[in-house]
């Protein structure tokens, strides 16, 4: 339904768009038009009675209909898009002369013909609306209302493996590996394998224990396998994780495990192996995990029962306890309100919904997911009985004797109704990647561009500003997992669920939305597939079913390393919008030769495809968004690049090269690793053309004053990057720049410095600011202030460029509330950090500490020197480099320490 409800408001848009363009359609064609119109918006009406209703709510007859007019939307979506695409610019001007004479003809025969054949479609969708809408009529849909809910979940399935209750289950595991019990022994060594069904904290539970004990052990590592394991890597990361790095690409499985082996041998081992579905891959693994006479401990985890006593020492985890799932529930829903309560047994802070309460958590039995997700659908619900009770009633029955997938389905099901209709098709979308694949944030809302599930909605937000909202909220809705970047503290990719990922992959099948063919639980494919997901393709069987009719139709391909050989021939989706081949190795693949004829496309993802160069024809695809290119051998784009006019994103390697006219790309949002040398120093100048663009990292090899009047031009900009190559001398020279508003990330090398902290860095002028990369040649305590007053600044790194400057500088409280990783380079006088400081700091870097000088400097005592570390409540790592240039060895300290 949502899948409809999503191209119905497209379709509403371009049908008028058809009415007040200048199509030159055929006589009558828009009348026809003008009656579809209000029949669309009809059955938008229709479908948004329904559309709140889950299935098992819903007679066979409207889930028939629905399915029907989803279909006939798609097959609309497709005849206008196909008749704009050819009436508005398909391919590029062609020759000139007798040649482009002929050309031109061809092209005037082709665009009448296509108007007959738009005139042809729209009568025949018109004869299918009348009969949509008289079948309509005929069966009546009464629709049974589900409880209104309209919660902000605000749990993440990050939080999800802080539960309560797992100290107790870890201490039964390691007391069963350290205490000894022969179910789980062998001569020498242990093996516990933790079984129960996804969501219950299986891998939470593994990592727990893993922590507690790894440091007992001579090596430890943790590996993940998952449905569809590649076992090189696996082995090849397993031998990572202990310490032994191998970069021969040549080694097969064999050679693989005869490492592990050899390595694990004479060594006190702890391996954990996470996520097993095979029986066939755990033996795999067992054979490189020796019997040694040192002794070891293997800890596993599966869902599958069947695995975990074959691989020995099961242990079957429980759900958790009565009060431990109590203080879970009443701890995500009240928070800190019942913080006091020190009962051992756990009490709902309101006397009303206590019963309510007993009778959710009877439902959810003990499972730590189910109740998190009825604790986030009711944390911002009004406390009231009635409320509740309406929430519990919807929830369905059949939970209290027995825990079976159908079961949990329903209740992760009813936080996927409760979300708007555009966001369930997004997250329809996520069932296109493989379990436990890490998804990149910024390719992920591209494709959702693509496909055109995301609309204008207000007033000077790009559709990739949308497309990050609708990101954010589906994990404050606790749909996915947010993944942030180690170092910078920003969200860059995200997990979903195993559970989920199987309950939006059966959705996602009921719906046509996602065709997938991985070799495991692949879907059958429909008469039309839409989209189609290749993930693990060595049953080529698999890919016969799927002929070129069937995807004729098809708008997204995105096929995965391993499926590579199952590839298509481009040329058989005419209306693609989406092509993503990311690492799929194409050095011997001429799939893309048939490229400019996917005149749709909006998407093309060919990043680490080992494409040596672009085709011409690249040019014809005038509706493309997407182009990313990295990590490839592509020295030079093709000059058609810049005949791209609805460019979004181009994504390239710092060693490729662009054409002349980049500046015809007035549309570019993202421009990333691009080289500006002696040859190419033009291509400033058409950077002040692109006003639009909101990323810019480029690598400038020798300094321009240009660059500054094209930098005053992008009022866009939320991240900037200028690199420089190495040992590229001072220039300085961006005092006259200010930041705009907007801006995010900004990231300038020490080459290009500012003489003092510019006056824009505050906190009223770039309230957004989250990390700031920047040099400044005179520093003072005050600009230090100033920048600690930066409500977002998560990622700091401030050099220093007057060493002259002997000066102490003090963190002060309160200051850097957000700061996640901070590094002061070059900074002569040492620095104290007051308590109350930097409350989320986790790595700090000084390079150096300070000079210390003969006469001048500062000399330290034994002691250490007290930078008051300890004021920093979440610090995790320091690295400080100490100095002492012309110090004599009597004022140095012999053994400096930091405190």
């Amino acid at each position: 339904m949502e899948v409809a409800m999503g191209l119905l408001s497209r379709l509403i848009h371009k049908v008028g768009d058809l009415l007040v363009g200048e199509y030159k359609l055929q006589s009558g064609v828009k009348g026809e038009i003008m009656f579809l119109q209000p029949e669309l918006e009809s059955m938008q009406g229709a479908l948004k009675e329904i559309a709140t209703a889950p299935p098992d709510q819903l007679c066979e007859q409207d889930k028939i209909w629905a399915s029907e007019v989803r279909e006939l939307c798609y097959d609309i979506e497709d005849s206008i898009d196909m008749f704009m695409v050819h009436c508005t610019g398909g391919a590029p001007s062609g020759p000139v002369g007798m040649r482009g004479f002929i050309h031109r003809s061809l092209n005037l025969l082709t665009r009448l013909r296509i108007r007959r054949q738009v005139a042809t479609d729209i009568r025949d969708i018109k004869r299918r609306v009348i009969e949509a809408g008289e079948r309509r009529e005929r069966y009546r849909i009464d629709v049974a209302r589900p409880a209104a809910v309209d919660p902000r979940l605000l749990a993440h399935y990050s939080k999800a493996t802080e539960l309560v209750g797992i100290d107790e289950a870890r201490n039964e595991v390691i007391g069963i590996l350290m205490e000894g019990d022969d179910q789980v022994s062998n001569q020498h060594g242990k093996i516990v394998s933790i079984g129960g069904f996804g969501g219950l904290g299986k891998t939470t539970l593994a990592n727990a224990v893993y922590e507690k004990l790894k440091e007992k052990f001579d090596c430890w590592a943790f590996v993940s396998v998952s449905q569809t394991p590649d076992m090189r890597k696996i082995f090849k990361g397993l031998l990572y994780e202990l310490g032994k790095n191998v970069n021969d690409e040549t080694l097969d499985e064999r050679q693989l495990i005869d490492q592990v082996r050899k390595f694990l041998q004479m060594k006190r081992y702890f391996i954990v192996v996470d996520d097993i579905w095979d029986i066939a891959v755990w033996k795999m693994i067992r054979c490189a995990l020796p019997d040694n006479d040192v002794g070891y401990t293997i800890v596993t985890t599966t869902r599958i029962s069947d695995v975990a006593e074959q691989a020995g020492g099961a242990y079957k985890l429980k759900p958790l306890s009565s009060n431990n799932s109590r203080k879970l529930f009443f701890r995500r829903i009240f928070g800190n309100e019942n913080k006091d309560n020190n009962d051992e047994i756990e009490k709902c802070p309101d006397d009303e919904l206590a019963e309510v309460s007993e009778r959710i958590l009877k439902k959810c039995v003990g499972v730590p997911l189910a109740i998190i997700t009825m604790a986030s659908l009711l944390a911002c619900k009004a406390r009231n009985k009635l409320e509740w009770y309406e929430v519990y009633n919807s929830i369905g029955t059949g939970m209290k004797n027995n825990m079976d997938v159908q079961n949990m389905r329903k209740i992760l099901s009813f936080s996927y109704y409760e979300l708007p209709c555009h966001l369930r098709t997004c997250l329809l979308y996520f069932s296109m990647f493989p379990e436990d694949f890490e998804i990149d944030k910024d390719r992920l809302i591209r494709m959702w561009i693509a496909e055109g599930f995301i609309q204008y909605e207000k007033q000077g937000k790009s559709l990739f500003e949308l497309g990050e909202f609708y990101f954010n909220e589906l994990i404050n809705r606790s749909m996915i997992q947010p993944i942030h970047n180690s170092v910078t503290g920003m969200l860059h990719s995200c997990r979903i669920h195993d559970m989920v990922l199987d309950l939006i992959c059966s959705l996602s099948s009921e719906e046509n939305f996602i065709t997938v063919l991985n070799d495991m639980d692949s879907t059958s494919p429909s008469n039309t597939i839409r989209r189609l997901s290749l993930q693990f393709g060595k049953k080529s069987h698999m890919m016969v079913q799927v002929t070129r009719n069937l995807l004729q139709h098809a708008r997204s391909v995105v096929i995965f390393p391993f499926a590579v050989g199952q590839m298509p021939a481009a040329g058989s989706c005419r209306v693609l919008r989406v092509l993503d081949l990311e690492h799929c190795n194409l050095s011997q693949n001429k799939s893309l030769k048939d490229l400019g004829k996917l005149y749709h496309l909006r998407y093309l993802g060919l990043r680490g495809t080992s494409v040596s160069h672009l085709p011409e024809e690249i040019g014809n695809l005038q509706f493309l968004h997407t182009l990313d290119v990295r990590s490839n051998t592509i020295s030079s784009l093709t000059w058609s690049v810049v005949q791209l006019r609805n460019l979004i994103c181009l994504d390239i390697d710092v060693s490729t090269r662009v054409p002349n006219g980049i500046g015809n790309l007035r549309c570019l949002e993202q421009l990333s690793r691009l080289c500006i040398d002696e040859s190419t120093i033009n291509i400033i100048e058409e950077l002040g053309h692109l006003t639009e663009l909101r990323r810019l990292w480029i690598k400038l090899e020798k300094w321009n004053e240009k660059l500054l009047e094209c930098l005053h031009k992008l009022q866009k900009i939320q991240e900037l990057h200028i690199v420089v190559p190495p040992g590229q001398r001072s220039i300085g020279g961006l005092d006259a720049w200010v930041a705009p508003r907007h801006l995010r990330l900004l990231g300038i090398e020490d080459c290009y410095w500012f003489s003092t902290l510019p006056a824009w860095v505050n906190p009223l002028l770039v309230p957004d600011l989250t990390c700031l990369y920047i040099t400044v040649r005179e520093l003072h305590q005050v600009d230090l202030e100033i920048l600690g007053r930066l409500p977002a600044l998560r990622f700091l790194h401030l050099s220093n460029k007057n060493w002259g400057i002997l000066q102490g500088f003090i963190v002060r409280a309160g200051s850097f509330p957000c700061l996640v990783f901070c590094s002061f380079s070059r900074f002569v006088w040492p620095m104290v950090f007051q308590q109350g400081a930097m409350p989320r700091l986790r790595e700090l870097y000084l390079w150096p500490l300070f000079y210390v000088r003969e006469g001048r400097g500062i000399a330290s005592s034994n002691d250490g020197l007290d930078l008051s570390l300890g004021n920093l409540p979440s610090l995790q790592r320091v690295f400080a480099e100490l100095r002492y240039e012309g110090a004599s060895k009597r004022r140095r300290p012999s053994k400096p320490r930091l405190r």
